[in-house]
Order: C-alpha cells, then structure tokens, then sequence
C-alpha cells in the first residue's frame, strides 16, 4: 500500500501530460480554421490594440471649472433707460459652471401684497359663486376672495399686486446686445492615477494671447474666451429667436489624453450642443424655451415693495469629459492572453466540421479518440495471467 502511495506521489510531480494532436490534410477545414484564426488575430490586434488600445490603463480626471462674463448691456423701455452689467443679468454671480445669461424679461414694478382682480383668461367669473373664496388655482396668482370684479370680469385674488401679465413677450429681444457678451472658462484637471495636473490654459495661452484672442474652431480652438453670438451660431440656433425665449447649452471641455506622449500634448478640445430643442420650434418639444422668475424686494413707509422680472436667458452649462491613458503591462498581458484564449474557438469550430459535417466523419472520430471499455480485460493482465498458468504447468 505504502509503494503505491509512493508511485502516485512520484507519477503526480515528476510526470507531464500533453493532449494529443491529430494533423488532418483536409483542405475544406485547413481554409476554414485559418479564416477563423485570421479573422481572430484581425480582432484582436484591430479592435483590442489600436481601436480599444487594451495595452494601456485609463484615468479619469477630478475637475474644477471658473467662468467670468463680460459684456454691457442697454435698454429703452417706456422712456425708461437703462445699463445692465454682469451683476445685472448672469445669474448666478459667482462663476459657476452652470449659469444663466438673461437675454429678455417682463417686469412688474411695485408689487404690494393686497387685493386685486386676476388676469383675463386665469379666473373668469360672471358672479360671485364663481369665486370660491380660500382657493386658489394652479395657473393663478393668488388665493380667491370669494368676490367677483365686475370691470374685469375675473377673480379677486389676495396677492402681490398688480399681478404680473407675461401674455405678450418683447420682440425682438429687449437685450439683443447679449449677442457680443464674452464667456471666459478657467478649467483645471488632475489624473490621479497617473500623477498629472493640467489647465485649459496650456502652453502659449498667457495674458496678452488671452487679451487679444477670441475662440474659432479653426483659427483659435485653445482660446478660452467665448463670443455668446458665435456659440448659438456653432451649435445652428437662430440668436434672435434664441435670445427672445430662452434656451440651453451645453460647453463640453474634453480632455481626451494619451501620455505614452510628452504632457504638452494634452490639450482639451471645446464642443458646443444645443439642450432642450431648438427654441425655432422645429423640434416639436412641448415647453420651449428656458425663464424663470426673480424677486427684488425693498422697504417703503415700512410696506414691503417687490419688483418682479421673468427672466428669459440663455443657460449655459459647462460640463468636463475626460479620458487618459497609458501603457501599462497588466492590461497588455491580460489582452493578449485573451487573444490566446480566443484562438481556441478556431479548433472547437474546425472539430464540429471534422467530425459531424465531412463525409469521413466516422474515420477522423476513430483517429481522434481512443475507445476503451473498462469491462474488457487489459491485454497486459492477460499475458501475466496465461505466463502464470504456464509456470504453474
């Protein structure tokens, strides 16, 4: 028992086991194993190595993005004149990377919290039981009174008022000149995995390039400064039907790197898409488009006055895409052995047709596979067994 044991152990470490290989000269199934293993090799070296690049690791970038406007603006509305600045019409203030440009409002002066009549067309009425009072709706200003104005043939309602009429938007555009306000972007990327920090200020782009360019896609795609006019226009909307009811876009700063190359070739690509629909109405969108509305309120005799402005605007949204890699072994070595492994679909293939679909099908699975039957004796034990029995003679 115990030099059985032995010859297992001995067998176990100091044997080695190969499968055995069966050359078929078949013309039909040489074709169709080196198609399938050309096609393989063009896989892996076409898809996984140059297209995919499965030789390097990737990275993404942590990001931080700093936007400044500038630009003034003018209006005449009703005589009254006035200059609007970046703190007048960017909201929010503070370089986002997500704000809104206004480019056209309506506004409602001296709003007192009291009674009025509604708006033609919110709560109409012919009496007072039209009037619930303590209700109010959806589309209205304010909470009914339970009484019904005659003049007007509407709703009393408790609200700011007058109550704001938005029925009727300025065309063209009230601020038009928004058309030539400048957007100044300050990005700045790290790749942690690989140790390298970047700015969309890259190398040539100093001060006194910054104070005299203006972005263009083809004579200056590194200037971070943006003419508003010329966005809209790359991204196809019409400014001034954009400008009259709002809209959105979308900045995309991609910073798509390859560091098997010196760093300086990392330079981020600027690209423009128009969010929302296209305010021209083309789009079929339901809610085109884009306003909200803003509040100033002030103190007067101790009453507390608003002045109330629906603004339309352009929201700009600046959003970061990053993509580095580098060569690395592990994803070089883990590609390749895949490769390896793939190449095994040829010789499964090739032996569906060797042994199910040729006409010798029969003759290439005896020459392929040994059969045995563990209730036939071994030829070996038979011999020992019939010298045994001459002995014995």
């Amino acid at each position: 028992m115990k030099s059985q044991i032995t010859n297992v152990i001995a067998d176990f470490f100091f044997e080695y086991e190969t499968p055995r290989q069966v050359l078929v000269r078949n013309r039909r199934v040489g074709v169709v194993c080196r198609i399938i293993q050309l096609g393989v090799l063009a896989y892996i070296i076409g898809w996984v190595f140059i297209y995919e690049k499965g030789y390097q690791s990737v990275d993404t970038a942590v990001s931080s993005v700093f936007t400044k406007m500038k630009g003034v603006g003018y209006t005449n509305v009703s005589g009254k004149e006035r200059v609007w600045d970046v703190a007048d019409y960017v909201f929010p203030p503070h370089g986002d990377s997500s704000f809104v440009v206004m480019t056209n409002y309506i506004i409602t002066e001296g709003q007192r919290m009291g009674n009025c009549p509604e708006l033609p067309g919110k709560h109409n009425c012919s009496s007072n039981a039209d009037c619930e009072g303590g209700r109010y709706k959806r589309t209205g200003h304010g909470q009914m009174t339970g009484r019904c104005v005659n003049s007007t043939k509407t709703c009393e309602v408790l609200a700011w008022c007058p109550v704001e009429n938005d029925l009727n938007i300025p065309d063209p555009a009230l601020l038009m000149s928004a058309e030539n306000y400048t957007l100044f972007i300050k990005n700045s990327v790290t790749f942690p995995s690989f140790g390298v920090s970047r700015s969309n200020l890259v190398e040539g782009i100093d001060g006194k390039y910054i104070s005299k360019c203006l972005y263009h896609p083809d004579n200056d795609p590194l200037c971070p400064i943006f003419r508003l006019g010329d966005i809209v226009k790359l991204i196809g909307f019409d400014f001034e039907t954009i400008a009259k009811v709002g809209g959105a876009i979308g900045l995309v700063v991609d910073w798509t790197c390859n560091f098997d190359y010196h760093v300086k070739h990392c330079k981020p690509e600027y690209r423009f898409h128009g969010l929302y629909g296209n305010p021209d109405g083309t789009d079929k969108v339901a809610s085109l488009g884009y306003n909200f509305r803003y509040a100033k309120h002030f103190l007067e005799n101790k009453t507390d006055i608003r002045t109330l402005l629906k603004v339309f605007g352009i929201r700009v949204d600046v959003i970061v895409q990053s993509l580095a890699r580098k060569f690395d072994i592990i994803p070089t070595l883990m590609a390749i052995g895949s490769g390896v492994g793939i190449f095994g679909v040829a010789t499964v293939l090739c032996d569906l047709v060797m042994l199910y679909l040729l006409p010798k099908r029969e003759f290439y699975k005896n020459m392929k596979f040994k059969y045995t039957d563990s209730h036939v004796q071994d030829p070996e034990s038979e011999a020992g067994s019939t010298e045994s029995n001459g002995d014995k003679k």
